[in-house]
């Protein structure tokens, strides 16, 4: 691995500290959660959704990139892969919550369920062992979609036919890109919308799908900051990647405020009474400065430096607008997920910090774990030569 070597010091003490810190974090949250079980399950869903929605934006832009091509992908493909590729790991971190759904969900409590005619009407679809079988095939899916992509990636490094593994990455793209909209959709609606199983929305899947590609996006912009001064992306980053990943990052964000905004206006527009609480319960009790800090700094703020080319050409302003967004998913997630256990009340607990901190710094550490496990820039990608040798013969004198 001889472009990684110069990383290697950086990066191993980065990955223990980050370890050490998440083990450190998650220790203290299993404590908080021995006194207060309730609030340690709600506190880990709420952290293991932000990480698990980067890792997804994560894979869909590298499957993207497998199907569309184009030099931006080039020299980030190494950082999406290495996101991607914990999600395995996140399957995995998803078990605890099997062992206690009846502190999550109303509809897994069955004296709940006995006085409520609508959740009974529910039971054919909310019942746990339906749940834990969804569960499970979305896990598997987004494992065996990563799984794939980096094995292959992997021999496309070894292989005299890169072409040909190019044609599988393509196959299975597409596919995959289908599999993961649906299953992504299906299992916001179950580990998130069902938290108040009388509410529905049928947008409610696309506002995480479009939360996820902005927070992937997001996210891969600061490692590709971090490493564009350094050997070998020095020579494959530009401020045209940049400026690429700014307009993707653009992208994620008006497509989020587009979603979110569209059922807000259906549900307003409507005004049904099973409906309107949902928003009520996000929009008294102190939650009416949460939803000033999404309107701001999800969307207002970085559409309008965004749209500026300056601006995404400019490494260290993108870097600080990739952070704003991040901020502002964590903070979408806790104003989507929240509610439902405080409704109309602002709660904060020591737990919702705890915890995704602990989750984070174990995720961070596989990330860098499995960046260092490969060469940054892929040895053989046709799509990028073919690019490259028809930008020659344009650029060819007659």
């Amino acid at each position: 691995m001889p472009d990684t070597h110069a990383l290697l010091p950086q990066t191993n003490r980065l990955q223990r500290w980050s370890l050490l810190g998440g083990i450190g974090a998650l220790g203290i949250g299993l404590v908080g959660g021995f006194f207060d079980p309730a609030q340690f399950f709600q506190s880990y869903l709420f952290g293991y959704l932000f990480w698990l929605q980067i890792a997804l934006g994560c894979l869909t832009f590298l499957m993207l990139h497998h199907l569309a091509g184009g030099r931006w992908g080039f020299a980030i493909r190494r950082l999406l892969e290495a996101a991607a590729i914990t999600l395995p790991m996140l399957a995995v971190m998803f078990v605890p919550l099997l062992f206690n759904l009846s502190s999550l969900y109303p509809w897994a409590r069955p004296d709940v369920v006995s006085e409520d005619q609508l959740l009974q009407a529910k039971v054919p679809y909310l019942n746990q062992p339906f749940f834990i079988g969804r569960a499970i095939l979305y896990l598997v899916i987004w494992a065996g979609l990563a799984y794939l992509l980096n094995r292959w990636s992997t021999q496309q490094d070894q292989s005299a036919d890169p072409e040909r593994l190019t044609r599988r990455f393509r196959a299975i793209s597409s596919l995959g890109l289908i599999l993961l909209g649906l299953t992504v959709s299906f299992a916001a609606m179950d580990w998130m919308m069902s938290l108040e199983p009388r509410w529905y929305s049928t947008m409610y899947g696309f506002i995480f799908i479009s939360g996820a590609l902005a927070a992937g996006v997001a996210f891969v912009i600061l490692p590709a900051v971090i490493l564009a001064r350094r050997e070998p992306l020095v020579t494959a980053v530009s401020p045209k990647l940049f400026n690429d990943l700014g307009n993707f990052l653009l992208a994620g964000v008006m497509f989020w405020v587009y979603i979110a905004f569209s059922q807000y206006l259906i549900i307003w527009s409507g005004n049904l009474p099973e409906e309107v609480p949902w928003y009520i319960h996000r929009s008294e009790g102190g939650w009416q400065g949460v939803v000033i800090f999404l309107t701001a700094f999800h969307f207002v703020i970085p559409f309008l430096l965004l749209l500026s080319r300056t601006v995404k050409r400019v490494a260290g302003l993108l870097l600080v607008i990739a952070c704003l967004v991040i901020v502002a998913r964590l903070v979408d997630l806790f104003w989507l997920v929240v509610p439902a256990f405080h409704p109309s009340v602002l709660v904060i607990s020591w737990l919702d910090l705890v915890l995704p901190i602990g989750l984070g710094g174990i995720w961070l550490a596989l990330f860098l774990r499995q960046l260092r496990q490969k060469p940054l820039l892929p040895k053989y990608d046709p799509q990028v030569e073919a690019e490259t040798l028809e930008q020659a013969r344009e650029g060819a004198p007659s």
